[in-house]
């Protein structure tokens, strides 16, 4: 299967299925040195496992990762870095049912169509599950990232029709669906109760602030930073639409509101008035805080009745059994944030070669 590698020099590679003996990543160009331990990688991939609260799967996983390699006497040697989670709790007789039909909002079909067959036990490879692979890396990325004094703060902005008003950062980790608003989380939970009641599921929208990116991260042309940030987003399966800055707004607005001035400090610093623009200015980081936000759609395995076709084409209604998120926005927080540090990480590493300079300090 092609496809299953971002990156061009911090690469990351995805493997495993949902219901197969484990999932995980190899990374490799990270550079030897960066202080690493599982611990570090473990507080990033708790952040989005299963069975933590009433609005996750039931599914009991620890998914604790090991390092099998490019780690020595906890530093990484610039050598590729295995990471693997082993799966503990399939139950795969779940889904013995749906080998014979297609279920509606998932990629069996499309899976058919492409290969000819599927792993129908959780959705094999398109199982959010193979989303622990992209976490993993993310915490590494993330430790890059922190060491240049880049920082990222993401969280739940809206569930369904409720959307936060406030922003508390301190907020966020103690809420069950990592909203930044107690208020909006509230309001928030009783829509998904009254979802549950009705065997249904929930979308929303997660936003992700970067602050402390330097200005000229990113290329003019086909590899502009949020051509890169929208492909990184939108491989996550969950994700629907993808918006920087202002994102859909602009259409609305008038050049001269829309349009950040630019400013110049006491100390020479030039800075922006507004941010409009959430930090990129033709493909390239200009030094504000990045601001990007991910559409999620709602859960598609939901136990309430839906109409499909099997695969003697017939028409038949089901309704899907197992355990599943009534929504996936709160566990899909911290891959966003992964997805986003994997992008940046590799645009830093890229861009290193852009002036002469650079090379001259490092080689010279």
């Amino acid at each position: 299967m092609a496809g299953s590698t971002i990156g061009t020099i911090f690469t990351v590679s995805t493997w495993g299925e949902s219901h197969g003996k484990g999932v995980g990543a190899v990374v490799d160009g990270c550079p030897a040195g960066l202080p690493l331990s599982e611990p570090d990688i473990q507080k990033f991939l708790d952040r989005r496992k299963p069975g933590q609260n009433r609005y996750t799967t039931a599914r009991k996983e620890s998914d604790e990762v090991e390092i099998l390699s490019g780690v020595f006497e906890g530093r990484t040697t610039g050598t590729p870095i295995l990471l693997m989670v082993k799966n503990t709790d399939q139950r795969s007789r779940d889904y013995s049912e749906i080998a014979s039909y297609y279920r509606p909002g998932h990629a069996d079909y499309t899976f058919d169509k492409k290969f000819g067959f599927r792993d129908y036990r959780g959705g094999g490879r398109s199982s959010g599950r193979e989303t622990i692979g992209r976490v993993a890396a993310g915490a590494i990325a993330s430790k890059i990232l922190a060491e240049l004094g880049v920082t990222l703060c993401t969280y739940t902005k809206s569930i369904g029709p409720v959307a936060a008003s406030e922003f508390d950062p301190s907020h966020i980790e103690k809420d069950p669906l990592y909203m930044a608003d107690g208020h909006a989380s509230e309001k928030a939970q009783a829509y998904l109760q009254e979802c549950m009641a009705k065997k249904d599921s929930a979308g929303g929208v997660i936003e992700c602030i970067v602050k402390g990116l330097p200005a000229g991260v990113g290329n003019p042309v086909f590899d502009k930073l949020d051509a890169l940030l929208g492909k990184a987003l939108f491989s996550i399966g969950a994700v629907k639409a993808v918006e920087i800055g202002d994102g859909t707004a602009v259409t609305l607005a008038s050049g001269a509101s829309n349009n950040d001035s630019f400013r110049c400090s006491q100390e020479g610093q030039i800075t922006k008035a507004t941010n409009h623009s959430g930090g990129i200015l033709g493909g390239i980081s200009d030094g504000s805080d990045l601001i990007l936000r991910a559409h999620i759609k709602p859960t598609p395995s939901i136990s309430s009745i839906q109409d499909t076709v099997n695969q003697d084409g017939e028409n038949i209604q089901i309704s899907i059994k197992g355990r599943h998120d009534p929504v996936i926005v709160p566990r899909a927080v911290v891959v966003v944030e992964a997805m986003t540090a994997l992008t940046l990480a590799d645009a830093l590493l890229t861009g290193m070669g852009a002036r002469m300079e650079n090379l001259i300090k490092v080689w010279k």
